[in-house]
C-alpha cells in the first residue's frame, strides 16, 4: 500500500514537472528555459529535479511524443466502428481540431520546438508525425478510389486538413463567439470540402 502511494505521488510529480516544462517552453522557448526554471515552477530545487527527470531534452521529447501518441489514439477512436469513408474523414478531422482547440500549448511547442529535439528523439517524433499524416492520407485515397472524394493529391489534402487543427490552436479561445462544438463541426465541413466530397 505504501509503495503504491509513493508510485502515485511520483507519477503526480512527474506530471506536474511536464506541465511546468510545457508552459515554460511555450512562453520562453526551449533554449530560454533552464532546469532551474522548471524546478522553481514546481517548487523543487535543481538537483532534486533530476530524481524525477534525466534532462530538459527528455522533457521536451516526452511532451512531443506524448502529443503525437495522443493524437493517434484519438484518431483511431474517432474512426473505429464506422464503415462510411466520408463519415470517418469527418470524425477524424473533428477529433484533430478538437484536440488542438483543447491543447494549444502542446500544438505550439510541437510546431516551434521540433528544431530543438536531438536524435533519436527527433526521428521518433518525425516518424509519429508521418504515421499520423499517413492515416489521413489513407482515408482520402480510399475515398477517391470509392468515388466519394475528388482531389488531385491525397498527400496535399491531408496536409491541408492537418493545418486546420494547427490553425485552430492559434486563434481559438474558450468563451469566444463560437463554442468548441460549433468550431469542430464547421471545420469537419471544411475537411470534407478539401477532400472534394462527391
Amino acid at each position: 500500500m505504501v509503495a503504491a502511494v509513493r508510485r502515485g505521488a511520483s507519477a503526480g510529480r512527474a506530471a506536474d514537472i511536464r506541465a511546468a516544462a510545457l508552459s515554460l517552453f511555450s512562453e520562453r522557448g526551449y533554449p530560454g528555459t533552464t532546469m532551474a526554471d522548471i524546478g522553481a515552477a514546481v517548487g523543487i530545487r535543481g538537483p532534486s529535479l533530476y530524481k524525477h527527470v534525466d534532462s530538459k531534452q527528455e522533457l521536451l521529447a516526452q511532451i512531443m511524443t506524448g502529443t503525437m501518441d495522443e493524437l493517434m489514439r484519438t484518431h483511431r477512436a474517432a474512426v473505429a466502428g464506422c464503415e462510411d469513408v466520408v463519415e470517418r474523414l469527418r470524425r477524424a478531422a473533428e477529433a484533430h481540431v478538437r484536440y488542438h482547440a483543447r491543447h494549444r500549448l502542446e500544438a505550439f511547442v510541437g510546431t516551434r520546438e521540433i528544431r530543438s529535439l536531438e536524435e533519436p528523439h527527433r526521428a521518433q517524433v518525425l516518424a509519429r508525425r508521418a504515421a499520423y499524416e499517413r492515416a489521413f492520407r489513407e482515408l482520402i485515397v480510399e475515398g477517391v478510389e470509392a468515388g466519394r472524394f475528388v482531389t488531385a493529391s491525397g498527400k496535399l489534402t491531408s496536409y491541408a486538413i492537418l493545418d486546420l487543427g494547427m490553425g485552430v490552436a492559434v486563434w481559438y479561445r474558450e468563451g469566444g463567439d463560437m463554442t468548441e462544438d460549433q468550431v469542430v463541426y464547421q471545420y469537419g465541413d471544411f475537411a470534407l470540402r478539401l477532400a472534394g466530397v462527391h
